[in-house]
């Protein structure tokens, strides 16, 4: 079938580096044999001056895939500016260099966000251009991550590029706090070619700090407007000449706030215990090895107050309580002067009691992943061969007609190639053999062209995702409603981007063009049960007629002067479906045409830092809500300060200035329950109102 990708303009967001942030990384110019062997400390930041906040990296061998040593050169400038090796491409370049778009969230963006909500990641990443976090639950708050306006289940988040999160609920977006992250990586379209099924729509991979040679930390403690506390604490530590070791812990409550008194919970209540020690050990000939573990204990509330009750009479509370243990481990070892040999494994285990008004569902969800390679280079290119073993399990003890048990054995390669000094591609390639949809072909082909100052980057890329059942919607509402899955098919995609990167002095423009098209995309069908009065209270799970066609661009203006740096941003979104009569296309549902935003940051390093941002979301078509057909557009304000005094540093955060509640413009509970269970409409607002927090942040140690 041909396809055609007419392409439009968007904008890259706030506080996030785009790959092509290369002259403003770094104003060193860096041999691509010296580039592949230098990894970034982001979380060093604080030992530096900081006239621009990317200089202050230093660089230490991390054996990345692909990525080798040239001692010769390796530590000529070792007091000059080195750049960051990208983890989530497998090709062991610096950012600058890779054909394959990349965005960075470093570590400043990662502590500026932190101190604005450190009790998980999902400002952090919402924040960024062309990524939405659309909440999934309007009783427990869960939300996922859309990225250019894909299905958030289309996601791959991923932990030093390990699955250690899976990818069966979105609620794991709220349990991961940002403090032990060195920086974030965001790969925008099908990466079903690096990673399999699970990224068709791309990847955001949490790259952990990297402990330095002597024992420090940090201690933050938070406090919000709305009976919220968040305690976390991160130590890193050598523990012998080759052996370093860190540890990350976090407490984390919030009351149950009902903030438009109508008796349902707007604001979920949880109490969440975290923690995550890792160990990271290099060799004398070049081995090395990293290894974590992660513990998670979380219950959440939502849903009716004590009293209180939906339309038809009755009380609706909504919980779930959650035990997640996951363990991870990255190996890689020197074989020739020109292999290396890289093996890696992880397992997570997830186990969920539900309440659901009357209905109690529990369930445990499973992921596995072994994977091994061979990477190796020369003058003009990097290569990477390596096989993989994918495992995803669903029980339940509930409703076990929906158990699951994916197997996926894989095998995938990729290939970067310089055709000249300007001019360089990447091919990469994947064929899995899925237990239940068969063998999946997933390419990507990506070009790099710099000529001076402007840089050019395409990238085309098909890629597949297995159905669960585990849509939006049923993650919201329980699976008590919908009939067994039946003859479904493998979600498949295919996805293109054109990018435009100039930099003059301190201003720094991007453009970048974006298309989609997704066949068989998973959805809801309600009908009615043998109840004899037609009416429909139950869904199940078919293919979407047609295409899901998406079309955007996003658009980037930074400007930097001394101790203010301004940034600029614009998403254009033409996100459509084929309607369900077959009489034309509409917008997809949740899906913004126009959203923007502005951030100003002014700061002095060890000082203090004071930021403002404004964040436009523009009209959004809304599904099955009998109150609006199309939602109003609104703006997000925020102020926020922050002092530094020694080791302390003070701050304090106001959020969403203007009061904004989806409450405002119509009811939350609807008047008559969903086919598939849901007793209130899809969040396209906010729903928590203003909100302000204010804490401390204590470093210790060296």
């Amino acid at each position: 079938m041909s396809r055609v990708f007419p392409f439009s303009l968007i904008l890259v967001a706030l506080g996030v580096v785009p790959l092509s942030d290369a002259d403003e990384l770094s104003p060193l110019t860096t041999t691509h044999s010296q580039s592949k062997a230098l990894i970034i400390d982001a979380d060093k930041d604080d030992q530096h001056d900081e006239g621009d906040h990317h200089d202050e990296y230093k660089h230490h061998d991390e054996g990345e895939e692909g990525a080798h040593h040239d001692d010769e050169h390796g530590h000529e400038h070792d007091d000059e500016v080195e750049k960051i090796i990208v983890q989530a491409t497998r090709s062991g370049r610096i950012a600058d260099d890779q054909p394959i778009r990349v965005e960075l969230i470093i570590r400043e963006e990662i502590e500026e966000k932190a101190a604005m909500r450190p009790g998980n990641i999902s400002m952090l990443v919402a924040e960024t251009g062309g990524v939405r976090v659309q909440t999934t639950s309007p009783a427990l708050g869960s939300a996922n991550i859309r990225l250019q306006g894909l299905y958030g289940r289309y996601t791959q988040l991923l932990a030093d590029g390990l699955p250690l999160y899976g990818n069966a609920s979105s609620i794991g977006l709220l349990q991961i706090p940002p403090t032990d992250l060195g920086r974030v990586e965001i790969i925008k379209g099908s990466a079903s070619s690096l990673y399999g099924g699970s990224a068709l729509g791309g990847v955001i991979n949490l790259v952990s700090r990297q402990p330095g040679d002597e024992f420090s930390g940090e201690t933050l403690l938070n406090l919000t407007t709305r009976d919220g506390q968040d305690l976390t604490t991160y130590i890193e530590t050598p523990l012998s000449t080759d052996l370093k070791g860190s540890l990350t812990a976090g407490a984390h409550h919030q009351q149950k706030q009902d903030i438009d008194n109508d008796g349902w919970i707007d604001l979920a209540g949880y109490e969440r215990y975290t923690a995550r020690p890792r160990l990271f050990w290099s060799g004398d000939e070049g081995q090395t090895l990293y290894a974590t573990a992660g513990f998670m204990t979380e219950r959440r509330a939502g849903g009716n107050l004590p009293g209180y009750s939906v339309a038809d009479g009755t009380s609706f509370t909504q919980l779930q309580n959650s035990q997640r243990m996951d363990g991870g481990v990255v190996f890689t070892m020197p074989v020739l002067d020109s292999l290396t040999f890289n093996t890696r494994a992880s397992a997570m285990v997830q186990e969920h009691d539900h309440v659901y008004g009357d209905i109690n569902e529990d369930d445990q969800h499973e992921s596995y992943l072994l994977e091994s390679s061979i990477a190796g280079y020369n003058d003009r290119s990097d290569w990477v061969v390596g096989l993989a073993y994918q495992s995803e399990n669903y029980s339940s003890l509930t409703y076990p007609q929906f158990d699951y048990a994916y197997d996926v054995p894989g095998l995938f390669a990729q290939l970067d190639y310089e055709l000249s000094e300007q001019v360089t591609t990447s091919f990469s390639a994947r064929v899995d053999d899925h237990s239940e949809y068969g063998s999946q072909f997933s390419p990507r082909v990506s070009l790099l062209y710099r000529p001076g100052n402007l840089t050019i980057r395409g990238s085309y890329g098909q890629g597949y995702y297995a159905p669960t059942p585990f849509v939006e919607e049923i993650e919201a509402s329980s699976l008590s409603r919908l009939a067994d899955i039946q003859n479904l098919q493998e979600e498949l995609a295919e996805t293109a981007s054109l990018d435009f990167t100039y930099t003059y002095e301190n201003i720094e423009t991007s453009v970048t063009l974006f298309a989609s098209n997704v066949e068989n995309a998973t959805e809801l069908e309600a009908f009615s049960a043998s109840n004899g009065n037609g009416e429909l209270d139950r869904v199940r799970l078919v293919n979407a007629q047609g295409e899901s066609q998406i079309r955007g661009s996003e658009v980037l203006l930074r400007y930097r002067w001394q101790d203010l740096k301004l940034t600029a941003s614009y998403l254009y979104l033409d996100a459509t479906e084929e309607s369900p009569d077959a009489q034309g296309r509409r917008e997809i549902a949740l899906t913004p045409e126009h959203s923007a935003g502005f951030v100003a940051m002014w700061e002095q390093h060890g000082n203090f830092r004071v930021g403002f941002e404004a964040y436009y979301t523009g009209v959004q078509r809304l599904n099955d809500n009998p109150y609006m057909d199309e939602s109003n557009p609104y703006w997000h304000l925020g102020l926020m300060g922050e002092i530094t005094t020694g080791r302390f540093s003070w701050f304090i955060n106001l959020e969403n200035l203007l009061d904004v509640k989806q409450t405002d413009e119509h009811p939350l509970l609807l008047p008559s329950r969903t086919a598939s269970g849901q007793w209130t409409t899809d969040i396209w607002s906010r729903n928590d109102g203003f909100i302000a927090n204010a804490g401390v942040r204590v470093k210790f140690g060296a």
